[in-house]
Order: C-alpha cells, then sequence, then structure tokens
C-alpha cells in the first residue's frame, strides 16, 4: 500500500463575489441579519448543515453554484448592501473614544477560559463562555480598545449523545481550524507565530489563531503542536477536562501564555480583565516583567500590576472554584517563583485566605483578587454572596464593606432575537434600535407595537420552535437507528398553538430541571387538558463527571417517554447556541428554578425576554432585580426570595410553581378577545418584558458600566503608577510599608460621647475619639464613625459610616471629632475607627488595615 499524502482543494472565489471571504473571516456576521440572510442564500441546506460556518459554506460549497452567484444581479446586490453595512459599521466613531479621549491608545486585555460566538466556533461549554462572546461583541459596537484572549481548543466542548435510556454521552469531535472562521498570526518575519512558556523542566510552544469581531481581535493559543511532548499537546485539548495537574498547566497557558502572545504581538496590556480566576496566574508574568524591564522590587511591581487588573467572578458557591494542591503549585510555579525572588510560602499565600495556613490549598480567585484593586460579581444579590465568601480577607470589616461590588449581566440584544422580531423592531422603533439597546426611553416605544403584528411574530417562532424540535427529535433518532414507526413518532411531538414552556442550561443539580416533575399526577392534569394545551421543551448538557446532572436528564427523558406526556414534553439532543436562539425566541415562557442564591447571574431569561417571552423563576440572579423593578408586569416570581437548606425548600417550591401555573399563567395565555382571539392581557405583559428589560439587560449597559466603573479609572492609575519608572508605584509601596510598620501603635485611646444618651429624631450625636498614631500623621490615615440601627438589639449589621474631623494635637494623642446624624428612631449604635488613607488608593480597605476602638 503506498503512503498517502493529503492536499486539500477549495472552490475558487470569482472575482465578484471576494468579498464574500473578507465578511466570512469577521464574526460581525453572526449579529448582522443581511450579512447571515447573504450565506443562508448561497445554499440554504449546506448552510444547516454546516452549523451556519461561513468558511465551511464557502469550501464546500460547488464551483458551479458559486459561478452562477457571481452573475446573479440579485445576490450580487446583497452583497453589495452587506459590504457597505460592513464598512460603515468597521469605520463608525465609538462610543468610548468620544466619551474617553484621553484613553484612547489604552489597550484592555480579557481574558475567559471560553467564548460563545457562534455555534461553528465550538470553544464554549455554557453561559460563562456565551457571556464573554458578548461581551466582545458589545466591545466591538462601543469601538473599545479591548483585546481578547483564550485557548484554541482542539477537541472543544464536547456534543452530547442519548443512549436508548436516555444516559447522556459524549463526543469530542476535532475541530479542523482551517475550516472555521479563524486565521494563523504571523510574526514579522512572515512565519506562524510562535510562543514560549516554561513549566517544570521544559519549555511547551504555542502558536496563535485570530478570531475578529466586529472590531475587537480574539487570539487563542494552539499547543497542539508537533514539536511539543504529546502531554504538553493536550493543554489546549479538551475544554474543562482532566485532573488537576491538566487545569493548572492549562491555565498556565491561559494567563502567561496569554501575557506572552499579546507582547510578542506588541499589543501590551494597559489594563487586565480576568473573567473568572481561571486566568490569574498572568499576574505572575505581569509582575515579572516589570521587574525584569523597569528594576522594580516584588512589592513595587505588585501595585502597578493590581492597579490594573479586574476580576470578575461568576462562582457563587466556594466548591465551584479552581483550588490546587499546595505542592502542585508548587512544582509548577517554581520557575516563576525564581524569576519574582519571593519565598515558597509568599508565592502559595497569594493563593490563600490566610496565607500562614500552611495546610490551606491554593485558589485561583484569591490569587485572582490578591493581584487585583477591582472586583465584582454578576449580579446584585451574587456581589452580596462574593462579599460573604471571601469576607476572611478582610477580616476587619462589616460584610457589607467587602471592596467586591457587582455588574450585573446582560446579553447582546442583536446576538439573541430572532429575524422576525428585529424586523419588527426595526419597522416599529426605526432601524437603529441595535445601537440604542440601553436607552429605556427609546425602548418605551415598543408599547405602540400592534398587538396583532406582535403575536403574529411571536406565533410564527413557536411554530418555527416546534419544526425544529420535530427535526432534531427525527435526526436522533434516525442516529439511534429507531424503527419507521419510532421515528415517525418523534416528528409527531408538540403542538404549534401550545403554551410552550423552555428550560435549556447547564444541568447541574442546583438547577433542579425537574423541580415541575415533583407531582407527577398534577403535571398530567396540567400538560393534558385538551381545551388549554401546555407543553415543555429541554436542553442542556451535564458536565461528563456530573453524575446528578445526567440523572435529571434521563429522568426528563423518561418522562417524555410516558404515554400521557409522550407529545407534551421533548428533550432537545446537543444544546447548543443555535438550538438556544431557537428556544429563546420561540417559548411563551422561559422557566427557571434554581437553589437561591446559587444562580449567580443566568442570561438565558435576558435573551428570551428581548423576544418577548415571559420569565418564570425563582428570585435568584438578574431575575431578583428585575422582579423588585417591575413585578408581575414582566413575569412571575417562584417564591418571595427564601432561601432553604439544599432540598428543604423544593417541595414548596414545586408547589407554588404548581399553582402559578394552574391559576395565573395559563389562564393568561388562554385568555382571548373573543372577535380577534388575541390574548390582550398576555400581549401587554410582552410588550412590558420588551420595553422595561431590554434596556436594562444587556451588553451595552454593562461594558459601559465596567468601562466606567473598572477600565477607565484602572486605565488612569495604571498610567499614573507607571510614570516615571513607576516613580508612584515606588511612593505608594513605601508609604504601605510605612503604614504597615507603623500600624501595632495606632489605637483610639478613648471614645467620648459630647450628647445625651437620649435623643430626637433630628438632633446629632457628637463624638470625640483621642487617637495615638504613632509614628504616623493624619494624612496617612482617616478617623470615621461606623453607626447604624441594632438588630435583635445587639448586632450592628449593616452601618454607614461619618468622617471626623481633626479638632487638636495634644501630648496624649490627636482629638478628633465627629456628628452622627440621627434619621430614625429606634435602638442604635456606633464605633470609632482608624483606617489607612492615601488619595491614590484605589479602594480605602486596599490596605487591610482596620483599627477599632
Amino acid at each position: 500500500m503506498p503512503t498517502l499524502r493529503r492536499y486539500t482543494v477549495l472552490p475558487r472565489l470569482p472575482a465578484p463575489l471576494e468579498r464574500l471571504r473578507d465578511i466570512a473571516y469577521n464574526l460581525w456576521w453572526s449579529w448582522s441579519p443581511v450579512a447571515r440572510s447573504l450565506f443562508v442564500r448561497i445554499d440554504p441546506d449546506l448552510y444547516d448543515e454546516v452549523y451556519g460556518n461561513p468558511i465551511e459554506l464557502l469550501s464546500r460549497a460547488s464551483q458551479q453554484k458559486l459561478d452562477e452567484l457571481a452573475t446573479d444581479d440579485a445576490f450580487l446586490s446583497h452583497l453589495e448592501a452587506a459590504w457597505t453595512t460592513f464598512n460603515a459599521y468597521m469605520s463608525r466613531e465609538g462610543w468610548f473614544k468620544k466619551t474617553y479621549p484621553n484613553a484612547k491608545d489604552a489597550r484592555i486585555a480579557y481574558f475567559s477560559m471560553e467564548y460563545g460566538l457562534h455555534q461553528s466556533l465550538p470553544i464554549y461549554s455554557g453561559g460563562l463562555g456565551v457571556l464573554a462572546g458578548d461581551h466582545l461583541k458589545t466591545a466591538s459596537d462601543l469601538g473599545l480598545p479591548l483585546v481578547g484572549v483564550g485557548l484554541a481548543y482542539a477537541e472543544g466542548y464536547f456534543r452530547q449523545v442519548l443512549n436508548d435510556d436516555g444516559w447522556q454521552g459524549e463526543r469530542y469531535p476535532i475541530n479542523d481550524w482551517t475550516r472555521l472562521p479563524v486565521l494563523p498570526v504571523h510574526g514579522p518575519d512572515g512565519k506562524r507565530l510562535i510562543i514560549r512558556v516554561a513549566y517544570p523542566d521544559r519549555t511547551v510552544l504555542a502558536q496563535l489563531w485570530r478570531v475578529q469581531v466586529g472590531r475587537v481581535p480574539l487570539f487563542l493559543l494552539d499547543a497542539n503542536l508537533e514539536e511539543n511532548a504529546k502531554v504538553d499537546r493536550a493543554i489546549t485539548g479538551p475544554l474543562y477536562g482532566g485532573d488537576q495537574e491538566f487545569r493548572v498547566r492549562q491555565e498556565i497557558m491561559l494567563g502567561i501564555g496569554g501575557v506572552h502572545a499579546l507582547e510578542a504581538m506588541g499589543m501590551s496590556p494597559t489594563a487586565c480583565h480576568m473573567n473568572e480566576g481561571h486566568s490569574a496566574f498572568l499576574a505572575l508574568e505581569r509582575i515579572g516583567r516589570l521587574m525584569r524591564e523597569r528594576g522594580a522590587s516584588f512589592a513595587v511591581a505588585c501595585e502597578a500590576n493590581s492597579a490594573a487588573s479586574i476580576f470578575t467572578t461568576h462562582t457563587p458557591v466556594p466548591a465551584g472554584n479552581d483550588v490546587f494542591q499546595p505542592e502542585l503549585v508548587r512544582r509548577y510555579l517554581e520557575p516563576y517563583r525564581a524569576a519574582l525572588n519571593i519565598s515558597e510560602e509568599q508565592l502559595l499565600g497569594l493563593g490563600r485566605s490566610d496565607p500562614r495556613d500552611a495546610k490551606s490549598p491554593f485558589s485561583m480567585p484569591v490569587l485572582a483578587i490578591r493581584s487585583a484593586d477591582h472586583y465584582n460579581g454578576v449580579s446584585a444579590l451574587h456581589g452580596e454572596v462574593s462579599r460573604k465568601m471571601y469576607k476572611t480577607l478582610w477580616p476587619e470589616l462589616p460584610e457589607h464593606e467587602v471592596p467586591i461590588g457587582s455588574v450585573t449581566n446582560g446579553v447582546h440584544i442583536a446576538s439573541w432575537i430572532s429575524a422576525e422580531h428585529g424586523e419588527l423592531y426595526t419597522r416599529y422603533l426605526g432601524p437603529r434600535w441595535a445601537d440604542e439597546v440601553d436607552d429605556p426611553a427609546f425602548w418605551a416605544r415598543a408599547q405602540n407595537i400592534p398587538d396583532a403584528e406582535l403575536w403574529q411574530v411571536h406565533e410564527h417562532r413557536r411554530h418555527r420552535l416546534v419544526q425544529l424540535c420535530r427535526h432534531w427529535r427525527r435526526v436522533a433518532a434516525e442516529r439511534r437507528q429507531l424503527t419507521p414507526d419510532e421515528i415517525e413518532r418523534a416528528q409527531q411531538v408538540l403542538d404549534p398553538r401550545a403554551l410552550t414552556i423552555g428550560f435549556a442550561r447547564r444541568f447541574a443539580t442546583y438547577k433542579r430541571a425537574t423541580l415541575l416533575f415533583s407531582d407527577m399526577a398534577r403535571v398530567k392534569r396540567l400538560l393534558g387538558d385538551p381545551d388549554r394545551p401546555v407543553q415543555l421543551v429541554f436542553a442542556g448538557k451535564a458536565h461528563p463527571q456530573d453524575k446528578g446532572g445526567k440523572e435529571l436528564i434521563r429522568s426528563i427523558v423518561h418522562a417524555s417517554r410516558d404515554p400521557e406526556l409522550a407529545r407534551r414534553v421533548v428533550f432537545i439532543e446537543d444544546y447548543d447556541m443555535r438550538i438556544a436562539r431557537a428556544m429563546v425566541a420561540g417559548v411563551d415562557v422561559w422557566l427557571n428554578t434554581p437553589r437561591r442564591p446559587h444562580e449567580a447571574s443566568g442570561t438565558s431569561g435576558m435573551k428570551a425576554a428581548a423576544n418577548g417571552a415571559l420569565n418564570c423563576s425563582v428570585l435568584d440572579g438578574w431575575w431578583a432585580e428585575a422582579w423588585a423593578r417591575h413585578g408581575s408586569e414582566v413575569g412571575w416570581a417562584i417564591g418571595r426570595g427564601e432561601e432553604y437548606e439544599d432540598g428543604a425548600g423544593d417541595a414548596l417550591e414545586a408547589e407554588v410553581l404548581y399553582d402559578l401555573l394552574e391559576r395565573d399563567v395559563v389562564p393568561l395565555f388562554f385568555d382571548r378577545t373573543p372577535h380577534d382571539q388575541l390574548p390582550r392581557a398576555w400581549i401587554r405583559r410582552m410588550k412590558n418584558s420588551i420595553s422595561k428589560l431590554i434596556p436594562e439587560f444587556n451588553t451595552a449597559r454593562m461594558v459601559r458600566e465596567y468601562t466606567d466603573t473598572f477600565y477607565v479609572p484602572a486605565i488612569t492609575l495604571s498610567k499614573r503608577l507607571r510614570e516615571g519608572n513607576l516613580a508612584e508605584a515606588e511612593r505608594l509601596t513605601t508609604w504601605k510599608e510605612k503604614v504597615r510598620a507603623a500600624w501595632p501603635h495606632v489605637a483610639i485611646q478613648s471614645v467620648n460621647v459630647r450628647s445625651k444618651e437620649q435623643l430626637y429624631v433630628g438632633e446629632p450625636l457628637d463624638v470625640e475619639a483621642l487617637v495615638h498614631l504613632g509614628s504616623l500623621t493624619p494624612d496617612d490615615v482617616v478617623v470615621e464613625l461606623y453607626h447604624g440601627q441594632v438588630a435583635a438589639g445587639q448586632d450592628l449589621p449593616r452601618g454607614d459610616v461619618v468622617p471626623m474631623k481633626l479638632v487638636s494635637r495634644t501630648e496624649h494623642g490627636h482629638l478628633y471629632r465627629g456628628s452622627i446624624p440621627t434619621k430614625d428612631s429606634g435602638s442604635h449604635a456606633f464605633a470609632a475607627r482608624v483606617m489607612p488613607h492615601n488619595p491614590i488608593l484605589t479602594h480605602p480597605y486596599e490596605t487591610n488595615l482596620v483599627r477599632w476602638g
């Protein structure tokens, strides 16, 4: 048998179609209706077969078809319109440059383990990745000087396959990067750019791929090179695979390799945003570079790095965070520890809640927090949960003062609404709706959309979802080689007229996908009413090692085979962004049933709301905020924010859910006007969902908030600290060292109340405190009164702060006075405290030093 040498023959694009290739290599097409419809037009069946991947589409289209299109005036006119729209988008001046002209030369590097940009680029697993993808798209829309960094997974996330019993299996198809909308990155010499990352006893090579997301580039590191050992080639193999050692290797490549890649391309970042703790090792590389290039000490380099670093946590439970055994971290980070000139104890302490606890594991989120000055959760409730989780890092502070804020997630509206909804918004709101997504006054005009037209579009999308579910079920049945009768029955599921409830997300047990099946007799009555039909569409994947999640999927599949539920319950295999778009645009109700407060934010309900669906959810994540502002105008709440021990509240919340569906949701949906059969009250809530939720829960608002709150302050402070060969960072470091050395001698010697014990509302409480500052000066500190209403007669759970003023210096200390306002009657309490103060601190708790009276 001779040796076979493989080669590929691609169709030749005729000259009039050359612009197709330029559009295809920019993910802008994924949220541009004119571009998407252009590629569909080439070959609709092939477009579906290749999951909407235009590169694969162009490589597999017949030469005859392309030649025909090159002379088709209608197609060429469509291409010209897409090209004009594309160039106008790429060349327009963005919001960032107009708002922050002094920061136009900055560069923000966004690091994420996964990116959900489009189903044809399988480098994502779920909400974290989709959020990252939407973040990049919106950064492009707003003109942010942002660049993404990630990994080029050879296998990507698994493809889900259910066996005959409904048990999830996994397939790992290999990505062919030559057939994806990515391009290789070359160096100045025209050769593939290769970076080198240090691992114990060896160097691992990685090449780069570029994904152009509108005006934002995303660079993916690929270690699958012949020069690397097999174990190292696997670093960019599966997403979220392997053991702890594999994860350490992967996260070194993302964080440290990512910094190497940006520097090698001459794209040194001004600020770095860590989307979750996976990339936190980047701090070690950034600090090391400052030490080498500026001759800075470790402490000074840390100050300069942390000022320019942002950390976003998405995980509301400690078990969901990456933690590694100390020996593993010690071995893999030894090359970097030596370069940083710090001890092993100092290195491991960076990732420990208590640096002195030698038995404590190394936490990536703790490393991220210790190496950044800006941190946030992804909803208001998640901010509270995060402050509770990480309070041990600020042990002297009341929980509510822990400096972890929140930026509630959003969605990239243009990516998630159906084409029909987009046309409807264009018709009644104007063609610029995609640029005005965070303007409440603009979206208030959605109330003027005629009821009949909104309902017609919605019913069409529900019909389309039913057709797609039948198609997907047939494909799955054929794959399992079922009988012709079984295949035929698979295509008879669902009713295009029925109230359709959707549930699609990662199948983790805390999300309680089967809560609705707690009482099978009741759910059968609910779904079996011939006059008011109700049906359920489920989709989602369980982690390959999560047997509990897999069991939930199997139980839903079994329920769908019950003769009384067979046509009313479906589970769609292999959930991806394509299925997600069809579901959020086609369901009537989006169901979400997590155990509060385990849902950090959640964004699928936002996507459904943008398409006019109504949410029915536990008050967790983003929905807690939406419900607090708008209540039943936009959907339904399951409970009132109660929190139970795991499993303890399941039966209660299932009962609440049944009551909601039976007494409110189903009757409202089928309450039709006699003359036109429109559910007017339901449509009114749909309009509220669109007009009130779109302008609040979108990534334009989210990215602007990140920019105003974190990016620009980080850019400004970083620039200040790095000027004059890190002179300002040196001064800040010296000041912190002085304060820490002097702090044991700082004391509040006495606190005296100068007012009477009982006050009337409006009368201030005057307080004076005598403070011993040791070797510090009054300019080094701030003295405050922490006060508030007492809970349960003793505790002060949440207080306000009043600054005290220096009134005199004596041989016994510094005398400060302050007045506490009295606005409410009742029992109150206060305490005096001293904290370090420096105008250049990012936040007042940066030193983690507090002295209470």
